[in-house]
């Protein structure tokens, strides 16, 4: 005896969820607007310096020992290891500030030898230009995408679809705002591999939308919208969760290097299985989608008239 599928009523509460989206938006839209995002060094420019220890390096006194020499903005972290240490400065542009550095920490260090394994400076019309290309990148991408679900699926779907993928953007970008965690081109890298992943989950639950609206000819929208949602449910959360498994694994032992990029992807993911499932479907109650919009219009029948 086949399994039956069991319906849930994903689209009763679509209101308060609406209502939900909108309060995460506005908070998101006012936090960047009034704390901006902590732009990291690849868009701010700056200095970036790396010093290998033989033994592992405690941050605080090597912060100390900067702030004591003068050395002003200063952010140091490991680098993959504990042994690897990474500091970044201001717009310095100094081509013996490696080994300025170098020997600083050096005196403080009796018991070890220091290697300075690299010296790099980033300049603020590069970091500018970076951003502004970024940004660009990120705008190209979804016209892309709303021009191709336009014609793989309708008008209505790549209006939805496009409009949940800003959605994903803007409340994740709202959190690095509001927690003033470092935006660098890592977090950037993240953010576009969340508009994939948003927009894989929403054409997977809008394929099955489109089949329904064919197959179940007496259902009304909403018991379409629950149907294709409660259908795609179990693919959708098991994708979601196995990645978010391996995030956590990057975001707890992948160093500070990769902590922005993991924790940019987990809020991603898990805003972006949100909102496949109660903002992409709502939008198209939004929009009325009906049945009529997803039948092609019948060909014409073309007459040869006789000379």
């Amino acid at each position: 005896m086949a399994k039956t599928q069991k319906i849930y009523n994903f689209m009763g509460p679509r209101k308060l969820m609406a209502a939900f989206s909108l309060t995460l938006l506005l908070i998101s839209v006012a936090s960047l607007a009034i704390n901006g995002l902590k732009f990291g060094l690849d868009f701010t420019g700056g200095s970036l310096v790396e010093i290998g220890y033989e033994q592992p390096a405690d941050l605080g006194v090597i912060r100390n020992a900067l702030e004591d020499a003068g050395y002003e903005d200063v952010t140091v972290q490991t680098f993959g290891a504990a042994t690897d240490v990474l500091i970044r400065l201001g717009e310095t542009h100094d081509p013996k500030l490696g080994d300025n550095i170098l020997q600083q920490l050096q005196s403080a260090e009796s018991d070890q030898t220091l290697t300075l394994r690299r010296n790099e400076f980033v300049g603020s019309q590069v970091g500018e230009e970076l951003r502004e290309q970024g940004g660009l990148g990120m705008l190209l991408a979804l016209a892309m995408i709303m021009i191709y679900l336009a014609f793989r699926f309708q008008i209505k779907f790549s209006l939805g679809a496009v409009l949940a993928l800003v959605h994903d953007v803007v409340i994740v970008l709202g959190m690095f705002s509001m927690l003033q965690l470092e935006f660098d081109l890592t977090v950037l890298a993240a953010i576009l591999a969340v508009i994939g992943y948003s927009l894989n989950d929403t054409i997977v639950v809008y394929d099955r939308i489109r089949e329904n609206f064919r197959i179940m000819r007496k259902a009304d929208a909403i018991e379409i919208m629950n149907s294709s949602l409660s259908q795609t449910l179990s693919r959708t959360l098991m994708t979601s969760f196995t990645t978010i498994l391996v995030l956590i694994a990057l975001a707890v032992f992948g160093g500070s290097t990769i902590f922005g990029f993991a924790v940019a992807l987990l809020a991603g993911i898990g805003v972006g299985t949100y909102s496949s499932i109660y903002v992409a479907a709502n939008l198209l109650l939004m929009l009325k989608v009906t049945r009529d919009d997803l039948i092609p219009p019948p060909k014409e029948d073309v007459v040869d008239e006789m000379p």
